[in-house]
């Protein structure tokens, strides 16, 4: 096999102008191309695809491979354990077709509407400890206190997850999401193994009506869920249930606050919400790109040629402010017409838990708009504290304020 190799040093996009502007990064590279060969921040060379037709035809791309064993080059990040590795995320048909057909027989619109009244109750519960702070102190984070608490929540209630587990598991997120180091990074994720397995043998001798006893009863003529399936997928679903949620709801509201007219109309026309929900996640969407992929044999995108077992990053945050395909993409406008987006997936690796999370967007931001009148930022937009890097851009905190 003929491997790609590199005769200059690659351009390094992800650095200090893009920690500042990501959006602004994505623009000169359209401008240039679609396809580009650049190096992430630990110097690995990717293929980086920015075009939202591009990006949206990779995604229906079966030689484009999620599964890291097509990989010749390496690839970022780190490695979970395998128990914990083998989800939706990261294998290709036909394995992929068997679990998500196992998976949809446990995760159903049943599940999810079952949920609205925790839901509920969790984003009211929160919206009370920010006006309590509010009327306190003048202010409140609304990340700490409201975004990234939320989906936890959820989370939890989605695996019935026993009350008195709820604040040590949730530190392990927090270890996990947001490390402070390698050694918490480690720790976290495998008290999360540990857990998740015992979590398993428990509803397996005592089932519920959560999902996960769904999922261990799924059956499909013979064929049902291995123990490291079910763990494997547990996990997946709080990570891509939490972290992702968390961020849009963060990022969502400082969009809303940073265009008075279109949370005035939304105020007046709060049925637009649902529309509003789906621009929120094309607007301000905080992953930055799809999961790594490989093609399984040469391939041309964009009339580029990348060789087999190179990484491709399709990106998600430049294929939503795409001119080509979004007139005036860098405006939020909820009355947009197209409003199709890629923030919850395409085609094969669609996200089967986008029902939950558009729910749990909806009564957030619908619940947050009715109870805190006059909410506004207490700091600058520009003082505002970001963690943005090639995978994610989001921000850490949101000092708000409202009439309470």
């Amino acid at each position: 096999m003929t491997q790609h190799t590199e005769t200059a040093p690659l351009p390094q996009p992800f650095d200090e102008s893009f920690a500042k502007d990501p959006y602004a990064v994505y623009e000169r590279l359209r401008a240039i191309g679609s396809v580009h060969r650049v190096a992430l921040p630990d110097g690995l060379a990717v293929w980086l695809v920015t075009h939202e037709h591009d990006v949206r035809t990779g995604l229906l791309d079966a030689r484009l491979s999620v599964n890291k064993r097509h990989s010749t080059t390496g690839f970022s990040g780190f490695s979970l354990p395998p128990a914990l590795d083998r989800n939706l995320l990261n294998i290709d048909p036909d394995d992929h077709v068997r679990l998500r057909r196992l998976v949809a027989k446990g995760f159903t619109p049943r599940h999810v509407e079952m949920l609205r009244e925790d839901i509920q109750s969790a984003v009211d519960g929160l919206i009370d400890g920010l006006v309590d702070r509010i009327s306190g102190s003048g202010e409140a984070d609304l990340v700490a206190g409201f975004a990234k608490p939320l989906p936890l929540r959820v989370v939890g209630a989605l695996l019935d997850v026993p009350a008195e587990d709820q604040d040590r598991f949730s530190g392990w997120v927090a270890g996990m999401l947001a490390p402070r180091t390698r050694e918490e990074l480690v720790t976290a994720i495998g008290s999360i193994h540990r857990f998740l397995v015992d979590l398993v043998a428990e509803r397996r001798a005592r089932p519920g009506e959560d999902m996960l006893s769904s999922l261990i009863a799924a059956r499909d003529d013979e064929d049902r869920l291995t123990e490291d399936e079910l763990v494997s997928l547990a996990f997946l679903i709080l990570m891509a249930g939490s972290e992702n949620v968390q961020h849009v709801i963060s990022n969502g509201v400082l969009a809303l606050l940073s265009h008075p007219d279109q949370l005035a109309s939304l105020r007046a026309h709060p049925d637009l919400l649902p529309e509003a929900v789906e621009e929120l996640l094309r607007y301000a969407q905080p992953i930055q790109t799809t999961i790594r992929r490989f093609p399984t044999e040469p391939v041309e995108i964009a009339g580029v040629p990348v060789p087999a077992g190179d990484t491709v990053l399709l990106c998600l945050a430049s294929a939503h402010r795409d001119p080509a395909r979004y007139p005036e993409p860098d405006r939020f406008d909820i009355n947009r017409a197209d409003k199709a987006h890629l923030a919850l997936g395409h085609g094969m690796h669609y996200c089967l838990g986008a029902p939950l999370a558009r729910l749990q967007l909806t009564l957030a931001f619908g619940t947050l708009l009715d109870r805190l009148r006059g909410i506004r930022l207490a700091r600058p937009v520009e003082d505002l504290p970001w963690t943005t890097t090639f995978r994610s851009h989001a921000l850490r905190a949101l000092p708000v304020t409202a009439d309470v």
